[in-house]
Order: structure tokens, then sequence, then C-alpha cells
């Protein structure tokens, strides 16, 4: 059986790649066991690489008001709605893994408003949609139920600021055909 093809555009052979880029590959590898395709998609083009890993790393790393696992929820909520399959899988493994259920990513993907998660949970990805699906009507009334659900101006930020590089990220992985790892399927899905 042939390789199944991860991108409609070449992907470079990690041992030709710019040494940074190759060592960051080479780290994701090492913790996750496997190169996620993203990494080797986005290294056709290394400096947009290097600029879309270094935002993400700057917001998802960052500290926040927002949990790892929520975070995981706004991509994978917006991402669902931007029909990106590849976040949707992706990052529903993380976010399984992340809260420790099983459940949560498939729950969250398809109605967040129906999934078991909390209040402000559920009106922080009913402010996640208004960006990611219609951020030219957000005005000042769009962040009282935040702020009434604790988030700070800072968090409320960072709801907008996963959205919006994830639309980036969303259409990329759609454009180049991304496909996601056979890996993340089953990832987080056997937690007891």
């Amino acid at each position: 059986m042939s390789p199944k093809k991860i991108s409609r555009y070449p992907v470079p052979d990690i041992k030709d790649l710019p040494t940074d880029i190759r060592e960051t590959i080479l780290a994701v590898q090492e913790k996750a066991g496997f190169v996620p395709n993203v990494f080797l998609v986005l290294a056709h083009r290394p400096d947009e690489f290097r600029a879309f890993f270094a935002y993400h790393d700057a917001l998802l790393e960052r500290d926040s008001g927002l949990s790892k696992a929520e975070m995981e929820m706004i991509i994978v909520a917006t991402s669902n709605a931007n029909n990106c399959q590849y976040c949707v899988v992706a990052h529903g493994a993380i976010l399984r893994i992340r809260a420790k259920n099983p459940l949560i990513a498939d729950q969250v993907a398809v109605n967040h408003h129906k999934a078991d998660i909390t209040p402000r949970q559920k009106a922080m990805l009913d402010f996640a949609m208004t960006v990611a699906n219609d951020s030219g009507s957000i005005d000042n009334e769009h962040f009282e139920p935040l702020r009434g659900h604790g988030f700070s101006d800072d968090d409320i930020w960072d709801i907008a600021a996963i959205t919006a590089l994830f639309a980036l990220s969303n259409r990329m992985a759609n454009f180049t055909a991304m496909r996601p790892n056979d890996e993340f399927y089953s990832m987080g899905r056997d937690l007891a």
C-alpha cells in the first residue's frame, strides 16, 4: 500500500530543512512519538513556518486565565465551524488529553451548547463562535457575559486571538488538503 498523501503541496524531507526547523520538528517527534503533519506541510515555506509557530507559541504557551483545555475547546469548536478536519481531529486529541475526558472533543465539535462543560466555558465558546463567524458584529455587549463569568480583558483577547490564529490555520489546512495523522484519532479515547 502506498503512503497516504498529507498535502497537495510538496512536503520537504526533514533532513533538508533549515537547522532550526528540523530541530523543532524532531523535538515534537520526541515528545509526541510522531511528527504531526502540520509541521511537515507548513515547512514547505520556512519563513511562514517560523512566523506561524512563533505566534502560536506566544499565544498558547503564555500565562492566561484560560486553561490549556479551554484553549483547545476554542480551537476544536471554531475549527469545526470552519470545516477543518485536520484541526478538529488533531486538537480534539489534545483536548481529550488535557481535559482528561474522552467525550469532550466530540461534544464540543458538534454542539458546545449540549457539551458537558461549564456555563463559563459555554459563554467562552459563544464568543469564540461570534469571532469566527461574525466578527464585524462584535460590540461592547458581547463582553458583558464574559466578564460576568470572570473573564478579564486579557482572557477575552486570548479567546479572540486563538480563534483568529486558527482561522488562518484552518484555511491553510483546507487549502493544502492537510491530512490528519492516523495517531490522533485514538489519542485520549481510553481515559478512565
